[in-house]
């Protein structure tokens, strides 16, 4: 019999997500220093447990127009068929043709901040995507319509007690879907279902696990971004 138990690994994995984010939020006293640190956490758990198609980010969205979006917290977006448009001293810009997901990571959570990330997000979803039709052995196959781009939120704590009550209920149906994740790591997480247009929430248990592994189904539903027509980017250069 082998010694690995499963359950244990998946507790373990939330369990490090969790203290990580508590010891930065016990330990750092200048509050950007904490929300760097937050940032990093998120980060790190997409970096590593994401397959490898997609790839996480702190990053600027931008389209074939010249549009760009506020900076996102965690961008994940396609690194097998999409370029970067501009990576320079840490300075990512993506097309948005290539992004699946936008999080944006805090602290603590509160209706201020659902606000926010939910203007955040739309910044991103605004942006024009192009799509080319996809040639292959018989013939070619149409242009692909864009995915929809997930919206999300992360945080360690609630700043509402319940943390999953009525109050946050509320701040997100002020812009109902726009948000289809959070994950609050010390208490739950949530998520929107589209073809109920409805979210549900999920108290308790190992929330950072969970939300990862819905995250994840999710993504393989959406299947892959559209063929970027990459030449409407050149029209910039002005040659």
């Amino acid at each position: 019999m082998s010694d690995w138990s499963l359950s244990k690994l998946l507790e373990g994995l939330h369990d490090d997500i969790h203290q990580r984010l508590e010891t930065s939020r016990k330990t750092f006293a200048h509050a950007s220093t904490k929300g760097d640190a937050s940032e990093n956490v998120w980060l790190d758990l997409f970096q590593k447990y994401l397959p490898k198609r997609y790839q996480a980010e702190k990053a600027h969205v931008v389209d074939c127009k010249g549009m760009f979006s506020q900076q996102m917290d965690v961008v994940v977006f396609d690194r097998q068929y999409s370029p970067f448009i501009f990576n320079y001293e840490n300075q990512l810009i993506v097309p948005a043709e290539s992004v699946y997901a936008v999080f944006e990571a805090k602290q603590s959570i509160d209706a201020g901040y659902v606000d926010y990330a939910q203007k955040k997000v739309q910044s991103v979803r605004n942006l024009h995507r192009t799509s080319l039709p996809i040639p292959h052995a018989g013939g070619t196959y149409p242009a692909k319509p864009p995915v929809k781009i997930f919206g999300g939120i992360l945080s360690f704590e609630s700043e509402w007690s319940p943390a999953m009550g009525i109050p946050l209920k509320e701040a997100l149906l002020e812009d109902e879907g726009c948000l289809s994740f959070g994950c609050i790591a010390a208490k739950g997480y949530f998520h929107y279902d589209e073809h109920l247009k409805e979210y549900n929430f999920f108290i308790g248990g190992k929330p950072a696990t969970a939300f990862l592994f819905k995250l994840i189904s999710e993504l393989q539903f959406s299947g892959t971004v559209p063929m970027i027509d990459v030449l409407s980017y050149s029209k910039w250069l002005n040659i």
